[in-house]
Parts: structure tokens; C-alpha cells; sequence
């Protein structure tokens, strides 16, 4: 038997996909309309989770101020900032990471930069392609 032959009785399934890097991980990219299960980023999801405590902390005025923060956390105060930013993205947006139906283009080296200030202009620059 050759390649192009069939087997009797099999089924041969195409799956059109296709393997793009994410946040530092390989993941299947399925095609526009496909639906895929939804898979929450651990790494998104861990900011978070800190972004929020430090800034309940730094609200609670526990710490004094940010470097004070950081240096108890052991970490520089600039990647601290630098997460903090994190609690001024749209609760939506929020939401959608915690729900894993973020788009590819959420990453947080992306989210770590300055994000605009409006939630409406947040939306534009995280909408899903």
C-alpha cells in the first residue's frame, strides 16, 4: 500500500490549525468561527493576583509607599509600578483573563506597558481580532 491509498474502513480527518507562540508557550490557534476551550494564563492570572494585593496593601497603608512594598516583597519597585498598572485595566478586561477568552493579543508584556487611561480606549487596544 502506498501513502495516497486508503485503508479500507479508515477515515482520514482534517483539522486546519496552526502553532503560534504566546506568552513564551507554544498553543494551537484553531480558525476564525472554530470554538476552543477556554484556557485561563496562569501568568496573567498570577499578576493579577498580586496587582490586587499590593494595591489592597498599599489602600490599607500597611506600607507607606510603593519602594517600602517592594522591598519587603523582595523585588525592585520598578517591576512593581510596572504591575500595578494592572489594577487600572477595564473590569471587563479583567474578567476576560480571569476567564480565559482574553485575545492572543493580551500578554502581559503587553499589559505591563502603560495602558491608555479611558476603559473604552483599553477595549480598542485589547479587542479581539
Amino acid at each position: 500500500m502506498t501513502r495516497g491509498t486508503p485503508i479500507p474502513e479508515t477515515m482520514t480527518l482534517h483539522v486546519p490549525f496552526r502553532i503560534v507562540k504566546r506568552g513564551g508557550r507554544k498553543e494551537m490557534q484553531t480558525p476564525d468561527g472554530a470554538t476552543q476551550r477556554r484556557r485561563t494564563d496562569s501568568t496573567l492570572v498570577k499578576a493579577l493576583a498580586r496587582a490586587f494585593r499590593w494595591k489592597r496593601l498599599l489602600e490599607s497603608a500597611e506600607f507607606a509607599t510603593i519602594a517600602e512594598l517592594a522591598e519587603r516583597e523582595g523585588i525592585a519597585s520598578s517591576y512593581m509600578t510596572r504591575v500595578l498598572r494592572l489594577t487600572l485595566l477595564a473590569p471587563d478586561i479583567v474578567q476576560a483573563i480571569l476567564d480565559g477568552t482574553q485575545g492572543p493579543e493580551v500578554t502581559l508584556a503587553k499589559l505591563m506597558e502603560p495602558p491608555p487611561l479611558g476603559w473604552d480606549e483599553q477595549r480598542r487596544a485589547f479587542a479581539r481580532d
